[in-house]
């Protein structure tokens, strides 16, 4: 609810709130290897060179946040990519910003894709069951990290 915040905070309170919320990230990110590519003002989009990076940061990061009562949605997809400059684009990237609005605040939540890869691993998953993720085919089975 970043834009319920912001308004109840105010410009220059929620500027200093997303001050925050960048620099953990940054911090968070780098700690776990991963490279933070955008910022989309109140998200992140970064990559990682497994996804149990990936899931570990997003763990770190929203236990960062909570200690400052922010909370995030994160979602979290492994697949192909375009470069583009010093991006990537692709319908991966657009996946994990469909995976991410399915979530609830604090829920980390990622795509079976995910899951599998990270078996044998000692993250644990609560299925969250089929998804319709606006603008992609068929039924998505998410799950939560637990």
């Amino acid at each position: 609810d970043s834009t319920g915040r912001a308004d109840a905070f105010g410009d220059r309170r929620w500027r200093t709130v997303l001050d925050l919320h960048d620099s953990l990230a940054r911090q968070t990110v780098a700690d776990n290897g991963g490279q933070l590519l955008r910022s989309t003002g109140d998200g992140i989009l970064a990559t990682f060179d497994g996804p149990g990076r990936a899931i570990n940061a997003a763990e770190a990061f929203r236990d960062e946040l909570g200690r400052a009562d922010l909370q995030l949605r994160c979602g979290v997809h492994t697949g192909e990519v375009e470069l583009r400059g010093e991006g990537i684009d692709g319908i991966a990237v657009h996946l994990a910003a469909r995976i991410m609005a399915a979530a609830d605040a604090g829920e980390i939540l990622v795509s079976g894709t995910v899951k599998d890869l990270v078996i044998g691993s000692d993250i644990t998953f609560a299925d969250r069951g089929s998804h319709t993720l606006k603008g992609l085919d068929g039924p998505w089975r998410l799950y939560a990290v637990a």
